[in-house]
């Protein structure tokens, strides 16, 4: 297997309609029309965890894809404070003018419903996903809430959002690299053996895609947040970049400690 091509940039859109808000996340993601005639579930940087949260989700839905994991396309979309004064719910109001400018757009997937613990996945995928979650921490892909999709029969996962939590509180390298991952708590534990797929998927996880993959962030999500100030964090856009990569890089080497 081979990893995917992806674009320099992702696509652009502009967000015409706020459709309704999709509460049951905490961070109140709504669905929006935009104006390449397509629906989206819109992420808002004004959402509990900032933009960090919009990082982990370009970041672990491309690495999900380069290694053959289902996952929506995304997009960044553009959402003016017009529509927000256009918002009666002033909870939705509120969200979106503290988000005007850049969001990010999850391609909506019509009909897709929630995964069933009780369905069959095939053992392959279910290996894949373990994996992933494992590599990149995800500590949100449990029976209570699975965020997996099926989508025309096929498994989809969706929502990184609680992926490397490394860059909430920027510590040592190896402290994040070599942690143990709680297989017990996943939804797919039992249905799949990561480790049976850990060599190919691992190969696929180069340098440079993951090179390729931060490039997609927009720089103004990866400057270090005023809000909560780290004197550890990146001090700007490109050394955040290299500093993700150090990180991903690092896990994938120190595998044997999270695989077991």
């Amino acid at each position: 297997m081979t990893a995917p091509i992806r674009p320099d940039r992702l696509p652009s859109v502009t967000a015409t309609t706020y459709l309704l808000p999709l509460r049951e996340g905490g961070s109140l993601p709504g669905l929006m029309e935009a104006d390449d005639l397509g629906t989206y579930v819109v992420k808002f940087t004004g959402a509990g965890q900032g933009p960090r949260a919009l990082v982990a989700e370009i970041v672990v839905a491309e690495i999900a894809r380069a290694v053959g994991i289902r996952t929506p396309e995304l997009a960044l979309i553009e959402v003016s404070s017009e529509i927000g004064r256009r918002e009666a719910d002033d909870e939705v109001q509120q969200l979106l003018l503290t988000s005007a400018g850049t969001n990010l757009a999850v391609d909506f997937l019509p009909g897709a419903i929630g995964f069933d613990p009780a369905l069959v996945v095939p053992p392959e995928d279910a290996a894949a996903v373990l994996w992933l979650d494992a590599f990149v921490a995800n500590v949100d892909r449990s029976a209570r809430n699975t965020n997996l999709l099926l989508w025309h029969r096929d498994l989809w996962a969706i929502d990184h959002g609680a992926c490397l939590r490394f860059h909430h509180a920027w510590s040592d390298v190896d402290a994040f690299a070599g942690s143990p991952y709680r297989f017990d708590d996943h939804v797919l534990q039992g249905l799949g053996d990561p480790r049976a797929v850990h060599e190919e998927l691992a190969a696929l996880v180069t340098d440079d895609l993951l090179a390729g993959v931060l490039d997609l962030v927009p720089d103004a999500w990866l400057a270090p947040d005023p809000d909560r100030p780290d004197p550890r964090a990146p001090g700007s856009a490109a050394t955040a970049r290299d500093a993700y990569v150090s990180y991903l890089s690092a896990r994938l080497d120190a595998a044997g400690s999270w695989l077991s």
